[in-house]
């Protein structure tokens, strides 16, 4: 046998070798995996405990309305304005206080109460606003989108302006207007004609 083919052959033994031990670490991590699932090791990730420790989480210092929150980022008091949906007005200079306005502003602070939310921007808006407000979604700790579950309960509008999930927005608009979920059976809603954007009266 030529040196090469001795090489060759070489290899291929400890090749050979090495195979069973692989084998058996895999049926050894199968066995452990499964012993310390039974013994209750094991759990499914909860989601309230990972968001409390995940950088970029946040609790509210204050709430504004029914979508806009403050909360404090490296020491500054940042106001937070929800994409993609708009709650009847309860603090607009120059406008009174809207038909639902104050129920939507309520539900808000009682969905997210002390916990903590994750704020998540969107590719198609812009970072802020033009009043200086970061634009965001708001999730729960259970994973819940904050804005999309507002109109999806009649509590806001769904915009009209472009972002990701508009077609999701609007669909749950459709849904809660078909149903009179909120605002939509207890004010009367028009659409201005130029924004085409949704409102409601004033609250009497």
């Amino acid at each position: 046998m030529n040196t090469s083919s001795h090489l060759w052959a070489t290899k291929r033994q400890q090749k050979l070798y090495r195979q069973p031990k692989v084998y058996l670490y895999i049926v050894l991590l199968v066995l452990v995996a499964t012993f310390a699932w039974g013994r209750g090791w094991l759990r499914p990730l909860n989601t309230q405990t990972f968001l409390r420790n995940e950088p970029g989480s946040y609790r509210v210092a204050h709430f504004v309305d029914g979508d806009t929150v403050q909360v404090t980022m490296n020491g500054t008091l940042e106001t937070i304005r929800f994409i993609g949906m708009d709650t009847p007005e309860t603090h607009k200079p120059n406008t009174p206080v809207q038909c639902y306005g104050p129920t939507a502003a309520a539900y808000t602070q009682a969905r997210i109460a002390n916990q903590r939310i994750r704020l998540v921007s969107d590719s198609l808006t812009t970072n802020r606003d033009r009043y200086n407000r970061l634009l965001r979604y708001v999730v729960l700790e259970d994973g819940t989108n904050l804005n999309l579950e507002l109109v999806q309960k009649g509590y806001a509008f769904a915009y009209a302006f472009p972002f990701s999930k508009l077609a999701q927005f609007d669909t749950a608009m459709q849904q809660a207007q078909k149903y009179k979920a909120g605002l939509w059976g207890s004010c009367a809603p028009f659409q201005d004609p130029n924004t085409g954007q949704w409102h409601t009266e004033s609250q009497v």
